[in-house]
């Protein structure tokens, strides 16, 4: 089977992409901004990793995703 997303950066772009309207995005782009680094998995909101295992799901039950990337993305 050939997936459309390969890659955790791919789906990680598909991801922010989709849910832009997520509260707190401003204050993860500032924090980044100051920074200069990305938050870790476990700095963002328990709401954004919540919509992000959500999210894995649905892609690998639809085939966007191999079950072996959904297990292994981080965000």
């Amino acid at each position: 089977m050939k997936y459309e997303i390969t890659t955790q950066k791919e789906l990680r772009k598909a991801f922010w992409q989709g849910y832009k309207t997520l509260n707190n995005i401003n204050i993860i782009k500032l924090y980044n901004q100051v920074t200069k680094k990305p938050l870790t998995q476990n700095e963002y909101n328990a709401t954004i990793r919540s919509e992000w295992c959500e999210f894995l799901d649905a892609m690998q039950k639809e085939g966007i995703i191999s079950e072996k990337l959904s297990n292994k993305a981080i965000l």
